[in-house]
């Protein structure tokens, strides 16, 4: 302890603007289409699988039927990317022999938490011994995205910033309107539900790196959280990696949109992070604002009329993005992804996961398992 009330948390700050991808799988059966609790014999079949920098690339995740793909650091998306179809095949590998297909969503469509096993660890032991029916209920998935931030000083203007790409980001991956057999009539069920954790939802937007040692302090001495790990929020710092990480998307159904996704991230972390580095004041929402944002993108998705700065303006959250777009293309290109940030256009025109999957639905007249049959197919593409 370095002072009353202070807990010293120090941020390893990255010298480049690196990414990292984090990839939650879900194991279906190739008969039945349910949930397969088989991940411990996938990980027994694929092995120790290390990235370049020796980062563990196939992870355990609470339950038994996911397994979480992750890369090691890069540079750029394309090689994060690679990186990740590399791990995919894999896994697919280990898991067709066991009768078992891949799939990436928010949600199953009609899977029953009640049916599912969990990963025993102290950490998830404790995790469920908390927070009981919730914590049993989490049966989600999602994606997040590591980008390298230089110093400690830059973290909290930028994840505050960030709060204003945050419905676009789930707008574009939403992918679980369907929970336990029926539709729940939003984007992103997923979202809502993860949010009920005690420790999980929106970042407290503090002014500096001071205020978030305070804070880590008092969640410590009261035990709401032990390591840093447990802070579940939707962005958070990660200081042991010195990165900004993006947890805010659903299971991104496609590897073009996984693409896509990571791309936007990268640009938008990066572009705040140069203009600090200018002297900017970035702009912020106030925390009621950011709240109904996300709300809304969980409900609506792509439909969703967004507020757009603290003056309380709003506009449909598709037209914002084009804009946004375009001005983060002279950063795409100096970050060697213009062609994976123009795929992100391209969500709105083909339908986000979430209204596919509805389409689908409709189309199988309530059919869940042609959804799942649609969701294993995507994922190549």
């Amino acid at each position: 302890m370095a002072g009353a009330g202070i807990e010293r948390v120090p941020f390893q700050g990255s010298p480049r603007p690196t990414i990292g991808v984090e990839w939650e799988i879900a194991l279906v059966d190739k008969v039945t289409r349910d949930l397969s609790n088989t991940a411990a014999a996938v990980f027994d079949s694929v092995g120790d699988l290390r990235a370049h920098d020796g980062t563990p690339q196939v992870t355990k995740e609470l339950l038994r039927n996911t397994v979480e793909l992750v890369t090691g650091v890069h540079n750029t998306v394309g090689e994060a990317v690679d990186d990740l179809s590399g791990t995919m095949e894999a896994v697919r590998r280990a898991a067709d022999p066991l009768g078992v297909d891949l799939f990436c969503a928010g949600t199953h469509p009609f899977a029953q938490w009640s049916a599912q096993q969990l990963t025993r660890s102290a950490h998830y032991d404790e995790l469920i011994e908390r927070t009981q029916w919730w914590g049993r209920q989490m049966m989600i998935w999602g994606v997040h995205v590591h980008v390298g931030v230089s110093h400690r000083d830059k973290v909290f203007p930028i994840l505050n910033s960030m709060l204003l790409s945050y419905p676009h980001l789930l707008a574009l991956s939403a992918s679980s309107p369907m929970w336990a057999g029926s539709d729940t009539g939003y984007a992103s069920n997923r979202t809502l539900m993860f949010q009920q954790l005690p420790t999980a939802g929106l970042p407290f937007q503090f002014e500096n790196w001071t205020e978030f040692e305070h804070f880590v302090y008092d969640q410590m001495k009261t035990g709401v959280f032990e390591q840093l790990g447990g802070m579940h929020w939707d962005i958070r710092p990660a200081p042991k990696w010195g990165t900004i990480e993006v947890r805010v998307c659903d299971g991104i159904s496609t590897r073009a949109e996984l693409s896509a996704l990571a791309a936007f991230i990268h640009c938008l972390i990066v572009d705040l992070d140069q203009r600090v580095e200018n002297g900017e004041q970035l702009p912020t929402l106030p925390p009621w604002h950011a709240q109904e944002n996300k709300w809304r993108a969980a409900r609506y998705g792509l439909d969703a009329i967004v507020i757009v700065d603290a003056a309380s303006n709003e506009r449909l959250v598709t037209d914002d993005l084009m804009d946004l777009l375009n001005r983060l293309e002279p950063t795409a290109k100096r970050l060697g992804c213009a062609d994976e940030l123009r795929l992100v256009a391209e969500i709105p025109e083909r339908g986000a996961s979430y209204q596919r999957q509805r389409k689908v639905a409709a189309a199988a007249q309530g059919d869940l398992i042609a959804v799942v049959d649609s969701l294993v197919k995507e994922l190549d593409k």
